[in-house]
């Protein structure tokens, strides 16, 4: 009788490894493609714990600053300023630092890249264009005395660009807008702050003194509202002092000044465009422009086209005011009383000196556009 022949395992054994190298397979697969997506969520969670104390901090500050300004009055940006700067001491928190630097940097450059959605070329057709031309000359050439001003007393070319766009644009905005373009350094946070409160204090004292000026010079309603809206700093102050003479002149007061913020854009685009060919020719950087100021120029555009809803429009503004809001009380918390005061009385003469010369200037092509009575 012959032995019974042993079984044939080696196409079972063979379909079983196929089959387990097969499995092993689709599972790296899996791996490899949930491997990114967990990475993402992981990295997403870790920054938002990182960043979210400090911004809670700032969002509070921020808050408090339009509660008391609603109920009370008042410059909103500036109050947030001096809040932050009131709880200085958090900055000392390690927690809380990576917010505040946030705060300060990149949601103020969101809230520029918004304040887009709240300007439109319209204000154009409301002046003639004599008055556009000098509208513009005043402005590049305050900002132009501004970096000379500043290269006088030893500041850099960088802060009188800021000093003289703050003053010749519109105030604490133009500031924000001009200091999220501009090189950082050690000094940034108080020059910045530095030039918001003096700005403000300033705009103030003008929106009491030139009424009188005007009527002093003997300009007409229309001669006071182009004095007025050329030179004031701030939109709050331009529309209480043209209004504080009649409706004529703040009527025109307004359309001027508007027409200054709207000169925020190129003025903008052109510091941009000046910084990255500095920083080109040092070869520390291309030759770009940021996202947020492409941005802010999609969002004029759009907006001049009629492309936004005023709904829209009127919200997309609402967010970038608090997104100011909230980078001024970051800054005022990185910034302390000792750092503005080590900045010493140049900043301040630069600021001054820039007010009075928009000043002489609005005051004598106002006398020269609409003769006095």
């Amino acid at each position: 009788m012959l032995p019974t022949p042993l079984p044939d395992y080696t196409a079972g054994l063979l379909a079983t490894n196929d089959k387990i190298a097969n499995q092993a397979a689709m599972s790296e697969i899996r791996k490899s493609t949930k491997e990114p997506a967990s990475r993402f969520f992981t990295s997403a969670y870790q920054a938002v714990n990182r960043l979210l104390p400090g911004m809670v901090v700032a969002i509070l500050v921020a808050m408090s600053a339009m509660l008391v300004t609603e109920h009370h009055g008042g410059p909103v940006m500036l109050m947030a300023l001096l809040m932050g700067m009131a709880v200085g001491f958090l900055r000392d928190d390690a927690r809380l630092r990576p917010g505040f630097a946030f705060s300060a940097q990149t949601v103020l450059r969101l809230g520029v890249a918004l304040l887009g959605a709240r300007i439109t070329v319209q204000y154009l057709t409301d002046l003639g264009w004599a008055a556009l031309v000098f509208v513009i000359g005043s402005v590049l050439a305050t900002i132009l005395a501004g970096v000379v001003l500043s290269r006088l007393l030893g500041r850099s070319s960088w802060f009188g660009m800021l000093a003289g766009g703050a003053v010749g644009i519109c105030g604490a905005s133009a500031a924000a807008a001009l200091a999220a373009v501009l090189p950082r350094h050690t000094k940034s946070d108080a020059d910045m702050a530095m030039t918001i409160i003096g700005v403000t204090v300033l705009s103030t004292m003008a929106m009491i003194a030139y009424p009188i000026l005007g009527q002093a010079a003997g300009l007409d309603e229309r001669g006071i509202g182009l004095f007025l809206g050329v030179t004031i700093h701030d939109v709050a102050q331009v529309v209480g002092a043209g209004y504080s003479v009649s409706d004529e002149a703040g009527n025109v007061a307004v359309v001027v000044k508007l027409f200054r913020v709207l000169l925020l854009l190129p003025v903008v685009l052109g510091v941009t465009l000046a910084v990255s060919l500095v920083q080109k020719q040092a070869g520390s950087a291309r030759l770009r422009v940021p996202a947020f100021v492409v941005g802010f120029a999609i969002l004029v555009a759009l907006g001049s086209f009629g492309v936004i809803p005023a709904e829209v429009s009127t919200q997309l503004s609402s967010l970038s005011r608090w997104c100011l809001v909230i980078a001024m009380a970051a800054i005022g918390i990185n910034t302390s009383l000792g750092e503005i005061r080590n900045l010493g009385y140049r900043p301040a003469v630069v600021l001054i000196g820039c007010t009075a010369f928009i000043a002489i200037l609005g005051l004598a092509g106002a006398l020269l556009l609409m003769p006095a009575r």
